[in-house]
């Protein structure tokens, strides 16, 4: 049976290309930083810019998914990693709190717009901030497999956690009905903040072993 498939709205749209072009500028840094060649920087940025975003269309039955029904966010994953592919040079002087920086941003862009699209497909919302820890992490966790590192997710100071706390904000705000763009930069702000401040104070959840 046909299921009616809700429309991405502006905001959703906005902040899903924001954190795609943010990813693939990443993903093709990561690539740059592993001396592969420039399909190696388009796989990479392709990745982890889309990888989260596939894997939680999939799972919510937004078939097929809409990096893939849409053009627009392949050509924006390609863009970045072209860009950096030419500005190799300046891209290798970037200061590393820079690079944390933009990490955290599409982290937290990736979060909320994974669960507004999971809300909007009517998924329960303790799934709905699944989903959004998952669009947040997934393409950096294939990107880390393809590169053969232990995925960011698994190993650094409070990732993930920021990316459900972010997903958890917009859920709440929507079930109390507030408005979606207040929602929206306030998920993106908590994750953000959260992101940056971990790094910064050194937070890490308890690690096994270490007891």
């Amino acid at each position: 049976m046909m299921t009616n498939k809700p429309k991405s709205t502006s905001l959703l749209l906005a902040v899903d290309f924001a954190g795609t072009l943010v990813f693939a500028i990443e993903g093709a840094m990561a690539a740059a930083n592993g001396h592969l060649d420039l399909l190696g920087a388009m796989v990479l940025a392709f990745v982890t810019a889309l990888g989260g975003g596939i894997i939680r269309d999939v799972l919510i039955g937004a078939i097929p998914p809409n990096s893939i029904r849409d053009w627009r966010y392949g050509a924006i994953a390609f863009a970045g990693a072209a860009a950096v592919f030419l500005f190799e040079e300046q891209v290798r002087h970037i200061p590393q709190m820079l690079m944390l920086a933009l990490d955290a941003a599409g982290l937290s862009l990736f979060a909320v717009a994974g669960a507004e699209k999971a809300l909007d497909y009517g998924i329960h919302p303790f799934l709905a901030i699944l989903m959004g820890g998952i669009t947040g992490v997934g393409g950096g966790t294939v990107r880390d497999v393809l590169l053969a590192q232990v995925p960011t997710v698994l190993r650094a100071d409070v990732y993930a956690t920021a990316a459900l706390a972010g997903a958890a904000v917009v859920v709440a705000g929507r079930g109390m009905k507030l408005p979606k763009t207040a929602v929206a930069m306030t998920g993106i702000s908590v994750c953000f903040l959260l992101r940056m401040i971990s790094v910064w104070r050194h937070w890490n959840l308890p690690v096994l072993g270490m007891r």
